[in-house]
């Protein structure tokens, strides 16, 4: 399936190796991974949270780091002693979820970062099967909901919601990782923050599942950027979850077209735009108005040139008085350089009525629809707006709504990727699981029919089983 996929679309994948028998390795998945996906497949994830197996069962409760160190040896002789297994630097590690280990220490003593397991020498022993280094995170929690636990009792949802309108949340969840990222990077390694959301244990209604998520996930996911981590993956889950980017319909495809996009989905929309397809961007976290956390802001540069620029607002303000305008300098004279601001800038906006919103949610005026009424096509026109600059004061003003994000594309090579149309391809279903019962209408029949009177149905009593009369 995941081959046909890429076969359409350019997907890539990550896959897991399996981690719960040590004893005896599994490793047919990344033998057919391998060989079904090709330059398609990203890596292996090599044990989940690991730092959380005690815990939770999996492991006596006095697994710590270094029994992590030792299982991770185990598997590294067996992926090296398979032969269906080419490429022997593909595995993904740590993934710990932090604040775990080492379990020698208080509880309220363990770092968040993975320190611990950095300081078992894993990298510089396993490096030869490391593709990549990675975390896992989430701002907040919610699992008192599914396991109930006195000390952890459901939160109320009034009290978390500011969590995810302001920049400080961004700031203070990665601040524990800006020592792993930089070790990284002297390491070589790519550092990936392998599954995050809103909150973990599915998230939380009426607040997961709205547009301040949506505007969360768009400052959190460029924060990582700014913090050089080199990606992300948004968690997702079953019909349940409010912090779902997407959920499939609730009943058979064949015969409903009935999936619902989440707002973060949105913001994976918007990074991707942000950070565009030169594999040469760099971000930077500009904390402009005096770093007012309501309203921070991002520059990305690509091949060392101002590209995009990218203003949030916070603010939940259906009147306008929190709309604010931010204004765009490039060069002058206080820098010594020449003006650089250009003729125009193109702005796509990602708008909703207020945080609370859930469904009226869109990009550059086009949505994807409301609940139970996504295709996977954008409704409505997109509106990508042209705002004229002033360019012998060097300035050009860029509204931002409350709330609301614009994505403000800046150099020639980003306004004419902004303007571009865009090319959409779709797939028609090859396989179909209901076939009985789809007799079809023609709606015009339909719409002038008075159907059957009591007296004609007498005689037509039937039953609707297949095969039945």
């Amino acid at each position: 399936m995941l081959g046909n996929v890429s076969s359409l679309i350019n997907a890539h994948w990550y896959l897991g190796v399996p981690f719960n028998d040590t004893a005896n390795w599994r490793l047919e998945i990344a033998e057919l991974a391998e060989a079904v996906l090709g330059d398609r497949l990203l890596g292996f994830q090599a044990g989940n949270e690991p730092d959380l197996y005690g815990s939770h069962g999996h492991r006596p409760t006095t697994y710590s780091e270094w029994d992590y160190f030792g299982e991770f040896s185990l598997l590294t002789q067996a992926y090296g002693n398979d032969t269906k297994i080419t490429n022997k630097k593909s595995l993904i590690a740590p993934s710990t979820a932090g604040h775990n280990w080492p379990v020698d220490l208080d509880y309220n003593s363990r770092p968040f970062g993975p320190e611990p397991v950095w300081d078992t020498g894993f990298v510089q022993a396993y490096d030869q099967f490391l593709s990549a280094l990675a975390v896992e995170r989430y701002p907040d929690q919610n699992c008192g909901v599914i396991w109930p636990d006195p000390n952890d009792p459901p939160k109320n949802l009034i009290d978390v919601f500011p969590e995810y309108l302001t920049h400080q949340t961004s700031l203070d969840t990665i601040g524990p990782y800006l020592n792993s990222t930089m070790l990284a990077q002297g390491w070589g390694k790519p550092f990936l923050m392998f599954e995050t959301n809103t909150a973990s244990c599915g998230g939380f209604m009426g607040v997961s599942d709205s547009f301040a998520a949506a505007l969360f996930g768009v400052d959190w996911a460029m924060q990582l950027a700014n913090g050089n981590f080199t990606g992300a993956l948004f968690h997702a889950g079953g019909q349940n979850v409010a912090y779902n980017p997407f959920t499939a319909p609730p009943t058979n495809e064949s015969a409903f077209h009935q999936w619902t996009i989440g707002p973060i989905f949105y913001s994976s929309i918007v990074v991707a735009e942000a950070l565009g397809t030169s594999n040469t961007s760099r971000v930077k976290d500009i904390f402009p108005n005096n770093g007012d956390p309501h309203t921070p802001a991002y520059a990305v540069y690509e091949n060392d040139q101002l590209a995009r620029l990218l203003l949030i607002n916070f603010l939940d303000d259906p009147s306008g008085a929190n709309d604010y305008t931010a204004t765009l300098n490039i060069g002058g004279q206080q820098f010594g350089e020449a003006n650089a601001v250009p003729a125009q800038v193109k702005v796509k906006y990602l708008s909703a009525p207020s945080v609370s919103e859930k469904d009226n949610i869109t990009w550059a005026g086009q949505t994807l629809g409301a609940r139970f009424q996504v295709d996977g096509r954008w409704k409505g026109d997109e509106n990508v707006q042209t705002i004229q600059c002033n360019q012998g004061a060097n300035t050009c003003d860029i509204k931002v709504p409350a709330p609301g994000i614009a994505l403000v594309f800046v150099s020639d090579a980003a306004q004419q990727l902004a303007a571009a149309s865009q090319s959409i391809a779709t797939f028609p279903t090859t396989v179909i699981t209901k076939t009985a019962n789809t007799v079809s209408v023609d709606p015009s029949v339909l719409a002038t029919s008075n159907g059957n009177n009591g007296k004609s149905r007498a005689n037509r009593i039937g039953g609707t089983s297949q095969g039945g009369a």
